[in-house]
């Protein structure tokens, strides 16, 4: 599956949605949409992993960098992952602790975030 990454709004959450594989060569291109989501002001962000076959620890690294913008700015993030092997690697990562992971994009956008 080739990397893509789209963005659209759903219940006032902006959906960062991501497909393929997110690792050294996809990972600046996941990074520059998400960080200009949020200098767009996005406040409330899911990040769709739902169609994301592997990711690395660069693609974690993205994760991680972009929770602490969004917070820092008062706002809420949080993660959608449906295949086992994914959602294993989070819990594995303790990614799962610093972030709110649903099992879709309706159940994450319940609600009105932080």
């Amino acid at each position: 599956m080739e990397f893509g990454v789209t963005v659209a709004s759903h219940k006032g959450w902006e959906v960062l949605t991501v497909t393929g594989e997110i690792d050294m060569a996809t990972a600046p291109r996941f990074r520059q949409r998400l960080l200009a989501l949020i200098s767009g002001g996005a406040q409330n962000v899911v990040i769709d992993l739902s169609g994301v076959d592997y990711i690395d620890s660069t693609g974690l690294g993205v994760l991680m960098g972009g929770a602490k913008r969004v917070r820092s700015a008062g706002g809420d993030i949080r993660l959608v992952t449906t295949g086992s092997r994914l959602a294993d690697l989070i819990e594995l990562t303790r990614l799962d602790r610093v972030l709110d992971v649903f099992d879709s994009v309706s159940a994450a956008t319940e609600g009105s975030g932080s």
